[in-house]
């Protein structure tokens, strides 16, 4: 199992909490820092839906955008038309700060999003 897998699935029941940075409460920014061992950048801008922003962001965080996804990379994906998310990809579903059920959750099988792009740390 991945280093970053295994970080994340100790932060599984997390409360969620928009721009959380904490074991207090996490937003997919906070989680995918904490799990990647990041600091977590403050104007992150995934509610633009800004691609080209989120994505600077991440290069900034020093993760290189890979082809295909591995378990521990993140996934940046589309849940809505103005909305970017980053989920931990686990290699048989993904971790994530889940907004609408309240805490970091592990879901099976493939995004209910599009991923736009998959990142891994450099």
């Amino acid at each position: 199992m991945s280093a970053v897998v295994a970080r994340a699935r100790a932060l599984m029941g997390v409360p969620f909490r928009l721009h959380g940075r904490s074991r207090a409460g996490l937003d997919c920014v906070g989680l995918a820092a904490l799990a990647m061992g990041r600091e977590a950048h403050g104007a992150y801008g995934l509610r633009s839906g800004d691609i080209e922003r989120a994505e600077r962001w991440l290069a900034a965080a020093g993760l290189r955008p890979v082809a295909q996804g591995q378990p521990g990379d993140l996934a940046l994906v589309r849940p809505g038309p103005l909305q970017l998310h980053l989920m931990i990809g686990t290699g048989a579903g993904f971790i994530h700060a889940h907004a609408g059920i309240g805490r970091v959750v592990e879901m099976p099988g493939a995004s209910p999003w599009p991923v736009l792009s998959w990142w891994r740390a450099a």
